[in-house]
């Protein structure tokens, strides 16, 4: 099976997700790039009902995986060389590439489910083109921009233990150790495999060397005079001041609790300051700005 050589100047192929055929770039597309990743052929034509109501559905599921796969739609009235050489008979007709070969397909008009299922047997999970960017990052220590495309993953993924590690690695890199703490707490005990202990050594580690006379010395005042609001306030300092973002919050929404006004309203400045200094997508942010909100609303 083949086609006339594509043009030099043919999009770059594993950015697409979906594209018309055409015989120009047929040989690309449909074979070449079937070495690469799956290509989902599409033979339909404007007369063909049915056709038009399968579209969508490939269309939807071909973007959900962006670019996972390509989606190649074949006009068989326009392409009726292309749609020879396939042995296509009848529209519309769905065929699955891979490595030059057609493996599976269909024809007619399946349900979105049924389509849903021929095609999972060949495709890779949608939040695995993501992880693996993600992966590339923190390989280059790129661990800021790891990290949405790591919540990407996990979201879609149903909060898979493992990248929710991968995260909680990029948190450590980045030295914010709470964040790293609060999704080890969210990992359930069979999935505590030999990453997470690494990750909670590593925490226990960072947490002493970061530990300074000054932090020593104001834990063990708020120890001694924990109504002693101006000490709980300059403990919430130094814990910020080092880094250790949640108990620093953690302390200033008691203070706020206590007394609101305190200090002429220091402990609310500086607990405001710290969730804009994390940023508005920090989960330790969110976290706290609801609590404030709940505390004051």
């Amino acid at each position: 099976m083949t086609f006339p050589e594509i043009k030099s100047s043919a999009v770059n192929a594993p950015l697409l997700a979906i594209v018309d055929i055409t015989l120009d770039n047929a040989q690309q597309l449909l074979i070449d790039e079937s070495f690469n990743r799956p290509v989902v052929i599409d033979f339909w034509a404007d007369w063909c009902g049915l056709c038009k109501n399968l579209m969508p559905i490939l269309e939807r599921i071909a973007n959900e995986y962006a670019g996972a796969f390509l989606l190649a739609k074949v006009n068989a009235d326009e392409q009726q060389m292309i749609s020879s050489q396939f042995g296509v008979r009848s529209l519309p007709t769905v065929m699955i590439m891979q490595n030059g070969q057609p493996i599976d397909g269909f024809n007619g008009a399946l349900p979105e489910a049924q389509v849903r299922e021929l095609l999972a047997k060949y495709l890779p999970q949608p939040w695995e083109a993501p992880l693996n960017q993600a992966r590339a990052l923190i390989e280059g220590g790129n661990f800021t921009e790891a990290l949405p495309l790591l919540r990407q993953a996990h979201d879609a993924s149903k909060q898979l233990a493992s990248i929710a590690l991968l995260m909680a690695q990029c948190h450590l890199e980045l030295n914010r150790i709470d964040n790293a703490e609060a999704i080890l707490s969210t990992i359930k005990m069979v999935d505590q495999d030999a990453h997470y202990e690494q990750l909670t050594a590593q925490i226990a580690l960072q947490k002493q060397a970061a530990k300074t006379p000054q932090l020593a010395a104001l834990e063990d005042a708020y120890a001694k005079s924990p109504q002693d609001l101006m000490v709980r306030y300059q403990l919430a300092l130094q814990y910020h001041q080092e880094a250790q973002h949640r108990p620093a919050l953690e302390h200033l929404l008691e203070i706020i609790r206590t007394d609101r006004n305190f200090a002429e309203g220091e402990a609310r400045k500086t607990f405001t300051a710290i969730i804009t200094a994390l940023g508005k997508a920090d989960s330790l942010a969110i976290e706290f700005q609801r609590k404030l909100f709940t505390l004051l609303y």
